[in-house]
């Protein structure tokens, strides 16, 4: 018996002193874009801090054709690749095949429809439009111009869905507030150009909207840019002014310029002038992944849809900005977020659903 416990300790030890090397595969945006590959890798530095034996790399996509060697080297040097972001699903598909004693881990993928995803394979996607609808009821609600904004990056379905989910919550707004607020949609076609996400925001606010929801990667970091530089414009504040200054120059004036952050909590970039953040758990999808590559045995391949009702999407806490926003419309959010997670709410994600979306049935209970 004793020697039965004694080789069960020492082929634990074995095991548990074996690393587990991750890789991880960006998008375009590249590390730095303060948004959605940040958000993955931070999930891969939770690994490394709170699960044993993790050593981790990183591997920068500048271009779409970068994808499949990144990935390729990745899955010869790793014992689990993540891939981030839509674009590389197909490769994702293709490589698992090829290296079957490999994880896999896709961010922001959905399974596609014609292929059976391997045994050693894990997607993690996101209902964006839930989310969306989160955040677009709060800007509708601040708007005082009655206009706000989206600028996406490229045109892919986890980006539209987001835009369906922000037009879906100002529609629902308009219904049940009798409103009339109305959203200015743009692409600038790339995640990669903060240049091009600001001009596309001065020519929205040019256009009479006062807030702008930054769907686009490092692109949208031109976008808060842009919030900011016109803030501090109108307020006619430095660009050191502390945020209470801010604060108080919105109430004094009655309106300001707001940008909204994608992915992550990106209020910080510029407090006061982030209205807030619409985000998906990014970080705690990739250590989920790697969590169960931990355990060959029980990891859990196939495809997860993270959404309000698990709390995988949802908003900022609005740190710097919350005193903006009405308890009225602050109870109003909780309750709708109540009634998502019951499936009491039908959240469109496509522009047919939208155009027959209806929330008249709903009746606040306080």
């Amino acid at each position: 018996m004793k020697k039965f416990l004694s080789f069960v300790l020492i082929t634990l030890f074995v095991v548990s002193s074996f690393a587990l090397k991750v890789v991880m595969v960006t998008d375009v945006g590249g590390l730095g874009d303060k948004s959605f590959n940040d958000g993955a890798w931070e999930g891969i530095l939770k690994a490394e801090k709170e699960l044993p034996n993790i050593e981790k790399d990183i591997l920068v996509s500048k271009e779409q054709t970068d994808y499949i060697p990144n990935l390729t080297r990745a899955a010869k040097e790793g014992d689990v690749v993540i891939g981030v972001g839509f674009m590389m699903g197909d490769a994702l598909y293709n490589l698992a095949t090829q290296y079957p004693d490999v994880f896999f881990i896709g961010i922001d993928i959905d399974p596609s429809p014609d292929q059976v995803i391997p045994k050693n394979l894990a997607l993690y996607s996101f209902s964006e439009q839930e989310a969306g609808f989160l955040g677009g009821y709060v800007a509708a609600s601040v708007t005082k111009s009655g206009i706000i904004g989206f600028v996406g990056g490229q045109d892919l379905p986890p980006v539209r869905r987001y835009e369906i989910g922000y037009r879906a919550g100002v529609e629902a707004y308009n219904q049940l507030h009798d409103a009339n607020v109305k959203v200015i949609v743009g692409y600038t076609g790339t995640f990669e150009e903060p240049a091009k996400g600001k001009q596309m925001t001065l020519s929205q606010y040019g256009s009479g909207a006062d807030i702008v929801f930054a769907c686009a990667g490092a692109t949208g970091n031109g976008v808060i840019d842009a919030a900011k530089e016109t803030g501090m414009s109108f307020y006619n504040l430095p660009a050191n002014a502390p945020l209470e200054q801010v604060i108080d120059k919105y109430f004094e004036m009655g309106k300001g310029y707001f940008a909204i952050g994608v992915d992550v909590d990106q209020d910080y970039m510029a407090p006061g002038y982030v209205l807030l953040s619409i985000t998906k758990k990014i970080d705690i999808a990739t250590f989920e992944g790697i969590s169960n590559a931990q355990s060959p045995r029980y990891f859990q391949s196939g495809h997860k849809l993270m959404g309000i009702a698990d709390d995988g999407v949802g908003i900022s806490q609005m740190k710097y900005t919350k005193g903006l926003v009405s308890n009225e419309i602050l109870a109003e959010l909780a309750y709708l977020q109540k009634l998502a997670k019951e499936g009491k709410i039908n959240i469109p994600s496509t522009e047919a659903e939208l155009s027959t979306i209806d929330v008249s049935y709903i009746e606040f209970p306080f």
